[in-house]
């Protein structure tokens, strides 16, 4: 199967009825918006990792910081625009014995969805990077909304790419955050970029990113991008020794 095929059997899980919700308003700022006005997808997840930590501190989490991002999936139907208001309403869609998958809704103020996001976070020991089994505490607050739905953290985009571009990703200093690592935020600037390449895809849009390897202060990533056609697009960032995560931009359907 290719990454568009297995990118497009994720399912999104629907918001439920009852449970925790936490919601904010957060307005598109200049520096969240493409030259077009555009809410950028890299500042989109900044958003995400907001809203997401946020709810933890909120909810009174024991450890509402050793979480990482291994997946985010982002359906777009409509963008967010320049000095535009949102409201962001997260909840938890599906819970793993390590992991847990956020879902977040991006909203007019009137509530029509313009994004559906589901970002899977793994609880860590932040001393030592391994997986850690998700509290209890978090367990008892969050399982009413995932309606005993459990996920996996296994990979959704695997197999061998054939790359018809090749480009050098030149990192900088503000990619990288207090683990010392290249924040995951920073990864969806490569869809921006790719974005000139392929308009087409903006249009009723899924985009996924899967972090397999972090991304160090001095490693010299390739993209490695493979165009099936103009709306369905696979990429892979790698370094010498390491894949560090996968892509796949597209329409939905």
């Amino acid at each position: 199967m290719t990454f568009g095929s297995r990118a497009r059997e994720f399912e999104m899980a629907p918001k439920p009825d009852a449970g925790r919700f936490f919601s904010t308003v957060r307005r598109v700022r200049l520096g969240d918006s493409s030259p077009g006005g555009r809410l950028r997808l890299d500042a989109l997840v900044q958003y995400l990792q907001d809203v997401s930590n946020d709810d933890s501190r909120d909810a009174q989490w024991s450890d509402p910081h050793g979480w990482v991002v291994r997946r985010t999936v982002l359906d777009v139907y409509e963008v967010a625009e320049y000095l535009q208001e949102v409201q962001l309403t997260t909840w938890c869609g599906g819970l793993g014995s390590h992991w847990a998958e956020r879902r977040t809704q991006v909203c007019t103020l009137d509530g029509k969805v313009l994004i559906d996001a589901a970002t899977l976070w793994v609880h860590i020991d932040m001393q030592t990077m391994k997986p850690l089994v998700v509290p209890q505490d978090v367990v008892d607050v969050v399982h009413e909304t995932t309606q005993g739905r459990s996920v996996s953290s296994r990979l959704i985009l695997k197999g061998a790419t054939s790359p018809t571009h090749i480009i050098e990703w030149p990192l900088r200093f503000t990619d990288f955050d207090t683990l010392g690592h290249m924040n995951n935020a920073a990864y969806w600037q490569v869809s921006e970029e790719l974005f000139s390449m392929y308009p087409e895809i903006r249009r009723n849009m899924r985009a996924i990113v899967e972090h397999v390897n972090p991304v160090d202060p001095g490693t010299i990533v390739q993209v490695e991008i493979e165009e099936k056609t103009q709306t369905d697009v696979s990429v892979v960032l790698r370094s010498d020794s390491q894949l560090h995560a996968t892509m796949w931009l597209g329409l939905r359907r």
